[in-house]
């Protein structure tokens, strides 16, 4: 198998954005480097580029990047090269992708974070997710658990809400942040029960778990990847995933769309798109290679043992999937009122 190589993140023109962090603004890098022209004759006859708008080490998306780089390496016969550009939410890789040359050697791995929550989140994005890209796949999603401090007398969806509204804004619920998946996991929650729950948002997954173990919260809307070991370890108590399916990292705990509230679904999902413009012809031959990877057994374990269920399907699924998230993470952000400057 060819290696994958990771390019440093390159620095991009000011973007005028906020990061996660609180108080902390994004830094105003230089221009990137021009992309080279386009080669002459079938493609891929050249390495092609996958901008992954976070830090490399191993988070969640870039853990599910290389997974896909290292599939698409094996059927283009080409280096594919991971270039991560964390920083404001992934705003700084999105605008990366954006701006590059249309010609099918650069293709950006995304997600809902970036660019369905960004656009009710963000008063000037420097991009349009619908305008700026072509879609090419709806790659998968990795969904929302919602667990509990093991000490509350909560053991499942029912008895959840039981509690919330006998103890109106007792339950305090963590996040990374104002506008997360998590965040907004927990106020879709609230809209469809009328219950009050408190959020409290953190610079760090970690210091969320580490204080829901502790009690000092009470519950979290986490992503899969970052609660399954305390699941598994029955350090927290799960209470239901967000989604119509089970999920593979923990088989035994039932979805919601199970217990009766099916439009309590929250994840995050992921997507490939080209820069607009591109040719259709590549963003066809990209979707095709995309969704044999999708479907290849050994590549779709791989995904699920990383948090991910593969969904995969034409470029229209994932441009009518992405419209239809910016409409409904722009209503939860209004209902959350959070905003980054």
């Amino acid at each position: 198998m060819m290696s994958i190589t990771r390019r440093s993140a390159l620095a991009l023109p000011a973007l005028g954005l906020a990061s996660t962090a609180l108080g902390q603004t994004a830094p105003a890098p230089a221009a990137p480097a021009p992309s080279p022209p386009a080669a002459t004759g079938p493609w891929p006859n050249r390495p092609v580029r996958v901008i992954v708008p976070a830090p490399g080490g191993g988070g969640t998306a870039d853990t599910l990047a290389r997974i896909f780089a290292q599939e698409l390496e094996k059927r283009i016969g080409q280096r594919v090269i991971i270039d991560n550009r964390g920083g404001a939410n992934g705003n700084i890789g999105a605008l990366a992708g954006a701006r590059s040359a249309p010609d099918g050697y650069t293709i950006l791995w995304s997600w809902a974070g970036t660019l369905a929550t960004g656009p009710a989140l963000y008063r000037d994005l420097p991009f349009d997710p619908e305008k700026d890209f072509e879609p090419v796949v709806l790659v998968g999603n990795v969904p929302n658990v919602l667990v509990v401090n093991k000490d509350l007398p909560i053991r499942n969806l029912a008895e959840f809400g039981a509690y919330a509204r006998a103890n109106p804004g007792a339950i305090n619920f963590g996040s990374t942040g104002n506008g997360s998946s998590m965040h907004l996991a927990g106020e879709l929650y609230k809209s469809l029960t009328g219950t009050q729950m408190t959020h409290v948002p953190y610079t760090a997954p970690a210091a969320g778990v580490t204080d829901l173990l502790s009690g000092r919260i009470q519950a979290m809307f986490n992503l899969i990847t970052g609660v399954a070991p305390q699941v598994k370890a029955g350090a927290v108590t799960p209470i239901a995933v967000l989604d119509e399916r089970r999920a593979p990292q923990l088989p035994d705990v039932p979805t919601t769309a199970e217990l009766g509230m099916p439009g309590l679904v929250f994840g995050t999902w992921f997507g490939l798109f080209l820069p607009k413009g591109s040719d259709p012809a590549f963003v066809q031959r990209l979707n095709t290679i995309a969704n044999e990877v999708l479907n290849d057994p050994e590549a779709k374990a791989r995904f699920e043992q990383s948090g991910m269920a593969t969904l995969g399907g034409p470029p229209e699924r994932l441009a009518t999937f992405l419209h239809e998230e910016i409409g409904r993470h722009a209503a939860l952000v209004r209902q959350s009122g959070a905003r980054n400057e």
